[in-house]
This record gives structure tokens, sequence and C-alpha cells, in this order.
């Protein structure tokens, strides 16, 4: 059995799966049925001070859409779309000092940690709650800058806007810092026009870390009614941002080095050791535990053991940021040697198969009088036909007499 623990702004954790600010976070019972369910840690559901967000937290709207964007109605695969709408936890935010005492008490005690999720749409109110998660005993507090933060909904949303702008988002953070002594975690929105910048003001300001990152605000429609889902615009999440969500946390990791959260993608255990091996520390699940419950904790858990301990790796140290010290430069990329394209033909199933000539648009590959013939002096090595392949017939070699020959 792999070592799973993780270090992450001077705090270990015993596993690098943490349980998202959602509603599995909303409560203490929730809280604890996490814990119970082995998470490392648990961020609270957003606590606020602005009653229109908690007032919209029971007005929540969700829709789980295929990819189809139709109504998902019973078993949920990975290919969802998690389409959705709520607010700040509904209680006054000094109500949660004694359920976060609680609950870090009880997680103390399974080696687990709770982290802070707060936000507001003032300074003083930054401050004020920040206050609150220190004096409820909380060593670590995402600060939710992601989100909109209304005031008045006959008026322009103002949150996203915090997360949007580097020097606004530095401003905050170093407000917070100025008052109150706790570690922050800054949580970032794909939004923004240049996450890393955004990242880069949040460090130099002294925030510890960066949670990478929410969801997009979408508009998802019901063809079939002719109306969008839930009433209008909501965030939109799930499985399929995985990729975006990777290449912010590569270029963060590789330009700054600032220890990252990943968040926004994960659905498996074999997600979670992508984002480490891109440079995320721990990671942040919500959508599959929305669709699936609490339950799917175990199973996320389990398949990061079972993979380092299929590929003999005894720590997650010894992944953690792997793939992205290998990505290569575009320099490098650009100046790579020529690859050409080369026929199994005895694993190729011409005349039957000849999917390969229809994607290949430099005409290296065409359809000779029985089987699968190249043009190394046409093809650019793009490896379309390799990865198409359903059997495996297609490789590329660097040795363009080869090519020629086979």
């Amino acid at each position: 059995m792999a070592n799973l623990k993780t270090k992450f702004c001077g705090l270990e954790f015993k596993n690098p799966i943490i349980v998202a600010s959602a509603e599995t976070g909303n409560s203490l019972d929730n809280i604890k049925k996490c814990i119970d369910y082995d998470a490392g840690g648990v961020i609270i559901k957003t606590v606020g001070d602005i009653p229109e967000m908690q007032t919209l937290t029971n007005n929540s709207k969700y829709a789980i859409l295929n990819d189809n964007g139709e109504l998902i109605r019973g078993k949920v695969n990975r290919s969802f779309f998690f389409y959705s709408r709520s607010g700040y936890a509904i209680e006054h935010y000094a109500d949660w000092i004694p359920i976060l005492r609680e609950a870090q008490a009880y997680a103390q005690k399974q080696g687990s940690h709770i982290i802070g999720n707060i936000a507001s749409n003032t300074i003083e109110g930054w401050i004020k709650l920040a206050k609150v998660m220190k004096e409820s005993g909380i060593q670590l507090v995402e600060l939710n800058y992601q989100c909109p933060h209304p005031t008045d909904y006959t008026k322009p949303t103002e949150g996203n806007w915090i997360a949007q702008d580097p020097n606004v988002t530095a401003e905050v953070t170093r407000r917070i810092l100025e008052a109150v002594d706790i570690k922050v975690m800054v949580k970032l929105t794909p939004e923004a026009h240049n996450l890393t910048s955004i990242a880069k003001a949040a460090h130099d300001a002294g925030a510890g870390s960066v949670a990478v990152n929410s969801r997009f605000v979408g508009f998802a429609v019901n063809v079939e009614k002719a109306e969008p889902y839930i009433g209008g615009v909501a965030g939109i999440g799930g499985p399929w941002i995985k990729y975006l969500t990777l290449r912010w946390i590569h270029e963060i990791y590789s330009m700054l080095g600032i220890p990252i959260s990943g968040s926004n993608g994960i659905y498996s255990g074999r997600d979670a050791i992508e984002y480490f091996m891109t440079g995320a520390r721990i990671m942040q699940v919500c959508s599959v535990l929305m669709v699936h419950g609490i339950e799917w904790l175990p199973k996320i858990i389990k398949d990061v053991d079972n993979f380092l301990d299929a590929h003999d790796y005894p720590d997650l140290e010894s992944i953690y940021g792997i793939a992205s010290r290998k990505s290569e430069t575009l320099k490098q990329l650009f100046e790579a040697e020529p690859i050409y394209a080369v026929v199994d033909h005895e694993k190729c199933k011409f005349p039957k198969c000849t999917i390969c000539t229809k994607i290949c648009f430099y005409d290296a590959l065409h359809i000779g009088n029985d089987k699968i013939e190249t043009q190394p002096e046409n093809c650019i090595g793009c490896d379309l036909c390799e990865s198409i392949c359903p059997f495996d017939a297609l490789h590329m070699t660097p040795d363009k007499q080869l090519a020629l020959h086979v």
C-alpha cells in the first residue's frame, strides 16, 4: 500500500482527496459523513454576510445533462455536465463557530482537516469573516473570489471581478492578511483572462496557495421546450473540464511553483493522479459527489492507491509534478526530428477498415491495390493516424527508409 500523505500549506493530509465547498459541506452531519468516508479534508460551503446569497441557496436548481444536452435520469456516467445555481450557507456566519469547532474535533480524531470558505462584498466583510474562521480554530481558509457576490439582483454582480483583476486580488488578499493571522487559499475563476497572473498576485500578497479553478458560467438550452434549463444562466462543470483545469495547473506550477489545489474535473482516482502529476498537491471533488453521493469518496481514494501500487510508486511525492516537468517548450516541439507513419500490415484490417486514409489530410496514406500504402515524403508526423487506428496497426518512426519500404 502506497503512502498517500501530502503536505499542503503547512498541513499534512492523510490523502489528497478533499471535498470541495458545496452542499456536501453545508451541515455538521454532511461534514462528518465526508470524514467517515475518509476524505483528507472538507471545505465547508461558503459562509458569507450577504443575505441575498443565503436566500439563493433556498432557491437552488440543478440539471444533470448528457452530451446531447438532455437530462440524465438514473445512472450518471462520467460524460455528464453539472449545471447548477446555488448560494451560500443559509446560517448566519456566527452560527458556524460551534459547528466548525465540533467538526474540527471530529476531523482531528480521524486525521482529517476542515477548511473554511468565506465570501463578502466589502473589505470589512472579508476581514470579519476571516476573524470568524480564526476564532473557530480554522487553520486554512479558502477565499471565494470566484463567485458573484451580489448585493442587489438588479445590478451587475461583483464577485467575479475580484479574481479577474490581479490588482484587486492582491489588494483584498493583502488587507485580509494584514488584519488576520491565518493561512489562505485563493480560489481562481476560469472566467479570468490569465489565471497565472491572478495566482501570482494572490501569492505575492501573502496567499499560501491557490485553488485552480472554479466552474464556468454557462447557458444550457432545453430544445424540446425551447427554453433554458433551470431558468437561465448557471455554473457549469463536470469531468469534461479536466483538461482546461490541468492547463492552468501546469502553467502555474511550472512558472510560479505555488502550492495548488486542483478543482473541477475530477471523477476518478486516475483523474486525481493526472492532477498530482501536473502539479496539484490536493484535489477538490464536488460534482461527482453530487451525482453519486459522498459514498463515492473511497472509490477515488482506493483508485489512487491502486494506481501507485500497480506502477511501483512508493508514495505520491514520487509523481508530484512529474508530467509538467517533462513538458517540452514550443521551441523544442517545433524543432523535433521528423517522424513518419508505418503500417503493420499483419494487424491492418484493410479493406474492411480504411479510416486512416480518410483522416490523413496530407496524402501520406492512401488505398493501394491490396493494402494501405504510405508516402513518407508527404507525412508530417502528426500522430493522428496512430492515435485513431482501432487495430494498433500504425506507428511512427524517425527512420524514413523504413517507412519507404513497408
